[in-house]
């Protein structure tokens, strides 16, 4: 935010290095990451701008947690989580907002998952573990025709609480794993807007010439075996965002889900 940087800004550009489709999280990641004190070129495209939009920042040593929680003002006995991105400390930081949202007296919660665009698979797994009792969480189709079958791991769960899952269109791979696997067992209600597709695991191979070939080596199906790859997940109730409520700082899907966990609709 400091930097100019709006929630719904897209990065198109890092310096000189033009985003693909093809890219993952983690490679557009390791673009913006550098030394600390070292300046990083983002262009970005924003809603309702017909330009580009440049921004430059400094890079710099920020501990930044990747699960934010709060009890919910508006509405007594709801619990907030929302999970930035899936990495080696989410489960950790996950179930220490859990214990402390049910101290506080949390009966019901909402994960948000919007604009979280993944991370670390066996992050995905373990979260999705905290909220199911059993069952497959994900299956990785092979390109050989192969599959491996990813299931519930044990260890501390949540309360049994209703869930809303927030999710839009930068809900993306490890998130959406999360997602396919709340939403096909009956555990959470998605609301928002259509995630993004991105159900693959991809090798990129440098050429000299300074082009890449990438070779997807697997697919991602949710335990229903709906393949997420190119097609997304749609929500069980799609709610979208105007740009008037973007300038009045509303936030309908949130709104929706605090309704639907109140009244069950």
């Amino acid at each position: 935010e400091q930097a100019g940087i709006q929630k719904g800004d897209v990065v198109i550009q890092v310096d000189d290095t033009q985003i693909t489709p093809e890219m993952t999280v983690d490679s557009v990641v390791t673009l913006v990451r550098g030394k600390v004190g070292s300046t990083v070129r983002l262009t970005l495209r924003r809603e309702g701008h017909t330009e580009p939009i440049v921004v430059e920042i400094e890079r710099q040593e920020i501990p930044s947690p990747s699960v934010h929680w709060r009890m919910l003002e508006e509405a007594e006995g709801i619990g907030y989580v929302r999970i930035m991105l899936f990495s080696g400390r989410t489960d950790k930081e996950l179930k220490e907002a859990l214990v402390e949202l049910s101290k506080q007296g949390a009966t019901h919660l909402i994960v948000d998952l919007r604009g979280n665009g993944g991370g670390l698979f066996d992050a995905a797994i373990d979260v999705s573990s905290r909220f199911l009792p059993d069952g497959v969480v994900v299956y990785q189709l092979e390109h050989d025709g192969s599959e491996e079958t990813y299931s519930v791991r044990g260890g501390f769960k949540s309360d049994d609480w209703p869930i809303a899952l927030l999710v839009d269109g930068g809900t993306a791979s490890a998130s959406e794993i999360v997602a396919g696997a709340l939403q096909d067992s009956g555990r959470a209600e998605l609301i928002g807007q259509k995630t993004y597709g991105k159900g693959s695991v991809q090798h990129v191979f440098d050429l000299r010439d300074g082009s890449s070939v990438h070779i997807t080596a697997s697919k991602w199906l949710t335990p229903n075996r709906r393949q997420i790859d190119g097609q997304g997940l749609m929500p069980d109730q799609e709610v979208l965002i105007s740009e008037e409520d973007r300038a009045q700082e509303r936030d309908p899907q949130l709104e929706h889900a605090i309704e639907y966990l109140l009244t069950g609709q």
